[in-house]
């Protein structure tokens, strides 16, 4: 008779983003996840597969609540600005996460190297550039964004310092330095 699951699959992917967000997934080995998402190194296998199905459904869930957070800013129904603003700020709160982003870790890890993980990052990149032209054009509508400017142009730009803030809170403590790069880009839209 087979032995039923012991854990929330859920949970242990919450825990293997965290390890992965922290470590890498190249510095991240088998027994760390055995040891930090507290499950068998068996029950690993049965549930997910190897290690790179683990990363892979890890990175998913990740994008996934990333997505959510996305649809929660839209549903608060504020200000284009405020909504980009809050978008950009959300990088310079870690709010005990690990700092910088999961998918940009990994696209800059491994996207060269393995053309899953960089499907995943620029499909994620993708639906986050058709986010932010949708809000533009809603501005640009509204008369809150100079209607001169290219929404989809604009939103690569916005994404481009979005990566780059995502990337530097990694290394400075310069927190004005980080306030300073919202408040140009975002003055862009003027």
């Amino acid at each position: 008779m087979a032995r039923s699951k012991e854990f929330e699959v859920n949970e242990v992917l919450d825990k293997a983003i965290q390890l992965f967000w922290t470590q890498g997934y190249e510095k991240t080995s088998m027994q760390e996840l055995v040891d930090f998402m507290g499950i068998h190194r068996r029950s690993i296998y049965d549930t997910f597969g190897d290690k790179h199905a683990l990363f892979m459904k890890a990175l998913e869930r990740y994008e996934a609540k990333q997505t959510q957070k996305m649809r929660f800013l839209v549903e608060k129904k504020k200000p284009v600005k405020e909504l980009i603003r809050e978008m950009l700020d959300s990088t310079l709160r870690n709010e005990g996460e690990p700092l910088g982003c999961l998918l940009v870790n990994s696209g800059v890890e491994l996207g060269v190297l393995d053309s899953e993980v960089a499907s995943l990052v620029d499909e994620s990149y993708s639906k986050t550039e058709a986010f932010l032209t949708r809000i533009l054009q809603e501005g640009q509508q509204t008369g809150e964004i100079r209607a001169n400017l290219e929404a989809k142009v604009m939103s690569h730009f916005l994404m481009n310092a979005w990566l780059g803030l995502r990337t530097l809170v990694k290394t400075t403590t310069d927190q004005q330095k980080l306030k300073d790069i919202v408040d140009t880009t975002l003055a862009v839209l003027d």
